[in-house]
């Protein structure tokens, strides 16, 4: 079985055809699906699809750092009063991205400390964004995130030295189909022996990143391309594709406090 520890199904691709997105999930063993917030409309139209398929999904709660700068005043409020649903198992999708700087860089820093001190509170998982910001981010986590709270580094594409940094904090790993991209993949795959296996966690970050070599090449990436994912990331840790897929759904369940392996 696998689980997809980050899929954005609130994207209008993913939604277009949700009964076909989840039917050819379960066709392809992928048993539960994390779904992405990244605004606070997001999150409350991914707490109906969770109502909808509540054996199949959970969600985050969270601002985007992209989304920082349109969030509404009262956005702690809101991300607190949501963060109070079953479905809800971490905050986030936040942090920072000083790679496109959609959204003003002081709003960025004050949005994800907000929700560093709200995932706290609620003693909740982070779900952590960071592209071209990493001095910032673990700075403002080392100060304001408690050593208690769990940090998953979302979508990790980095190198060595990125990796030990976030791994030096306790921090979680979701890889993506980025590892399939054998033009771009160079620093991840060289990052790989490092990973500390008891913290990996898979994701599609559906409908993005859909993996490289595929034919016929799907329209769009999408939770029944995991296993894509793991059998890259099994021959690159030469692992059995059946033992990653044990240790990754063992491990998500884990760090998202879900069934047998929440303890």
């Amino acid at each position: 079985m696998w689980f997809d520890a980050g899929v954005n199904l609130t994207n209008k691709r993913l939604l277009s055809d949700l009964d076909g997105v989840m039917a050819r999930a379960e066709q392809a063993n992928v048993q539960k699906q994390l779904i992405i917030s990244t605004s606070i409309e997001e999150a409350e139209q991914a707490a109906k699809l969770c109502h909808q398929y509540p054996d199949k999904l959970v969600m985050t709660a969270g601002i985007h750092p992209h989304d920082a700068g349109e969030a509404p005043a009262n956005y702690k409020e809101q991300l607190r009063e949501l963060a109070g649903l079953p479905y809800v198992v971490a905050i986030g999708e936040c942090g920072l991205d000083f790679n496109r700087n959609f959204s003003p860089r002081d709003v960025q820093e004050e949005v994800f400390v907000a929700q560093v001190e709200l995932a706290n509170e609620l003693n909740l998982p982070l779900y952590l964004h960071e592209r071209d910001a990493i001095d910032l981010q673990i700075e403002l986590l080392n100060q304001y995130c408690n050593d208690s709270t769990p940090c998953l580094t979302h979508c990790f594409t980095g190198g060595v030295e990125a990796l030990n940094r976030y791994a030096e904090r306790g921090h979680w790993f979701g890889i993506t189909g980025w590892v399939c991209d054998e033009r771009r993949n160079q620093e991840l795959v060289s990052a790989l022996p490092y990973l500390p296996l008891n913290r990996l966690v898979l994701e599609t970050d559906a409908p993005f990143l859909l993996p490289r070599g595929l034919k016929p090449r799907p329209k769009m990436n999408e939770p029944a391309l995991l296993p894509v994912v793991g059998e890259a990331l099994a021959h690159y840790l030469d692992v059995s594709v059946k033992h990653l897929a044990e240790l990754t759904y063992a491990n998500t369940e884990r760090f998202f406090g879900l069934g047998e392996n929440s303890d």
